[in-house]
């Protein structure tokens, strides 16, 4: 009786062994997994990044010539009307002294309609 008793407690001993083994099998396959899916995100993370850096230099590619389009167009016409304004200064300048300088030397000595006499 005592060699099967004992004989029914290795049998007990082993199927628990052999279950901690398949326990820590289970572990490390799922340690194993979370490994192997952060390394994909890891991968899919850099080739998306990869993708959206591309995309974004295409788009600066295409859109910086519309700006320097854009300023050549600006400065142009920045030239244009500063032409026009030293154009109108040369023309009107004698003009413009004259008016000045009749305004500065004509003085009205009459008193104002509301100035009192003292």
């Amino acid at each position: 009786m005592a060699t099967s008793s004992s004989q029914g407690i290795n049998t007990l001993l082993e199927a628990e062994r052999e279950a901690a083994k398949i326990v820590q099998k289970a572990k490390q396959h799922r340690i194993q997994r979370l490994k192997d899916a952060r390394s994909e995100a890891a991968k899919e993370i850099e080739q998306l990044k990869s993708e959206k850096n591309a995309e974004f230099q295409n788009f600066v590619a295409q859109h910086s010539g519309e700006s320097d389009q854009s300023l050549t167009k600006v400065d142009k016409e920045t030239e244009e009307k500063i032409e026009e304004i030293r154009a109108a200064y040369a023309k009107n300048k004698d003009n413009a002294v004259e008016k000045l300088l009749e305004a500065v030397t004509m003085v009205d000595v009459t008193p104002h309609i509301n100035a009192t006499k003292v």
